[in-house]
């Protein structure tokens, strides 16, 4: 059985994975509805992109950081 902390760190990732996906379709549903540069799907979606890299890169930094278990 996987640890807490692991299933934890995996779905941290899903998620995150998760809203850059979203954050993409909203630029491009955007784009596609002719919206302009500062639309307001635009703004959403560079900021779904980056709260879904940010925790991304957060969670490989703690990933690196915890100690390594057998």
């Amino acid at each position: 059985m996987p640890e807490p902390r692991a299933v934890h760190r995996g779905t941290t990732g899903l998620l995150s994975v998760l809203l850059v996906i979203i954050g993409v379709a909203l630029i491009v549903r955007t784009i596609a509805a002719g919206g302009g540069a500062l639309a307001f799907g635009l703004l959403m979606g560079v900021l779904f992109i980056a709260a879904g890299l940010g925790r991304i890169y957060i969670n490989q930094r703690l990933a690196a950081r915890a100690p390594r278990e057998r």
